[in-house]
């Protein structure tokens, strides 16, 4: 079974897109911390997560920047090459996400265009 469970803070603002068949999918990094270590070094890792759907609908709409989640789903690696220079990257999906920031912390709902009917 996959499944990693992480809970961590935004590092920016979610992005919300829609696919050529009209799904929307909505990615955001997730920073983790780690225990220090013993000299005292905070060490970080960093998970990109997409989630799909109403999922990553109601993502995009009250998460942003270093708000508090956490996500259920499966992982895997993404590995690059990029002029020389190899890397890899963490991914999940998300299956479950649950916002943990205070809802006094929650971005205000985008009010309504005003449509005058004279």
């Amino acid at each position: 079974m996959n499944s990693l469970h992480i809970i961590g803070n935004l590092t920016k603002d979610p992005e919300l897109r829609t696919t050529s068949t009209g799904l929307s999918v909505c990615s955001f990094t997730v920073a983790v911390n780690r225990k220090k270590t013993k000299d005292g070094q905070q060490e970080t890792d960093y998970f990109n997560v997409t989630a799909w759907r109403e999922r990553g609908e109601t993502c995009a709409k009250y998460l942003s920047k270093g708000k508090k989640v956490s996500v259920v789903g499966p992982v895997s690696v993404d590995i690059w090459e990029s002029k020389g220079k190899h890397g890899a990257s963490l991914e999940v999906t998300a299956e479950e996400v649950e916002f943990l920031s205070p809802r006094s912390e929650a971005k205000p709902a985008q009010p309504e265009p005003q449509v005058d009917q004279q």
